[in-house]
């Protein structure tokens, strides 16, 4: 039995034993880690650097692109140095500062994707009030309220999560610090407090989700009364990416946190996981840009004009020369 005051580091999950497949997991990772800060990356530049895409949806990209790089980059490069230096090992600052970096990033995440949500809901359904209702500023401020809210929501369930005294161990079931597997080594008892906070976080990610669902059956109302065919088609051609990328955070998300207690084992608890911290955000650029021709078109731009920089340099100086 050991208490928090003695707790130095804690001891996370290992995806294997055997070097090879720790160095195989080491690779892996660094593939999707790589995929997903060029894709968010090449997303962010292509956004910021064209100002045909300075509109209230894309600076949402642009946002969200930012929390997905955040997010993978807390938990994925640690994974990757303890699979390299056959390590298990995370200091007891370095838990807290990744718990509250992954739920900050995160609950920041659902509650811009709720804010984009409203954003296709006035584009859809109020046209004429567009601009009014999501100016410049309007837009600004829904983001700021989005990355704030996340901010105190992460800072208070942290300092809860840490305050509370740990009896069983220092041993995670997680290859990251988690909140539920936190709780799991806290005293008899203690973690009622946590609990309590967990609930009235469930009450307002449920409320945020029932936001989405009303918008969108509201879209799809509006849509469907769209006389031309062409018309309908433009309008869920800008939805589904935003539809396609809550269903993916939000299906994996459920199924981590609310899977049958049946169903739980080491294993697919690791699978799960991975499914809902790391495959989003290395998957949501390739949404984002599937069906989006402006953002294609953008990025096609930026590319080209890049690469056609440095060769019309060469071919002029070999013309001077």
């Amino acid at each position: 039995m050991t208490n928090s005051s003695s707790i130095t580091q804690f001891l996370l999950l290992a995806f294997a034993d055997r070097r090879e497949l720790q160095l195989l997991h080491f690779c892996l990772f660094l593939g999707i880690y790589l995929a997903a800060l060029l894709g968010n990356g090449l997303i962010i530049t292509t956004i910021a650097c064209d100002h045909h895409l300075h509109t209230p949806m894309y600076v949402f990209f642009l946002n969200l692109s930012l929390l997905d790089m955040g997010s993978i980059s807390t938990t994925v490069p640690k994974s990757m140095a303890n699979s390299l230096w056959d390590s298990r090992a995370i200091s007891y600052l370095g838990c807290a500062a990744q718990l509250f970096l992954f739920v900050f990033f995160l609950s920041a995440e659902y509650f811009l994707l709720t804010i984009m949500a409203y954003d296709r809901y006035v584009a859809i359904c109020k046209p004429l009030h567009y601009g009014t209702l999501l100016g410049s500023r309007a837009c600004v401020h829904m983001a700021a309220a989005a990355w704030g809210t996340g901010f105190l929501y992460a800072l208070l369930h942290t300092a809860n999560t840490f305050s509370l005294p740990l009896c069983q161990g220092n041993v995670l079931d997680q290859f990251f610090c988690e909140i539920p597997h936190i709780l799991k080594l806290s005293c008899s008892h203690s973690y009622l407090k946590e609990l309590g906070l967990l609930v009235v976080s469930a009450c307002l990610f449920f409320a945020c989700f029932v936001f989405i669902v009303v918008s969108y059956v509201q879209i799809f109302r509006a849509v469907l009364r769209i006389p031309s065919e062409q018309g309908r088609h433009k309008a869920f051609s800008t939805c589904l990416p935003h539809l396609a990328v809550v269903s993916l955070f939000l299906s994996t998300a459920m199924f981590a946190y609310l899977k049958p207690p049946s169903l739980s084992s080491p294993s697919l608890d690791l699978v799960v996981s991975v499914l809902y911290s790391v495959v989003p955000p290395a998957v949501n650029p390739l949404i984002y840009s599937m069906r989006n021709q402006e953002l294609k078109d953008a990025l096609r731009k930026m590319m080209t004009g890049s690469f056609s920089e440095p060769i019309k340099g060469l071919f002029s100086s070999a013309q001077c020369s």
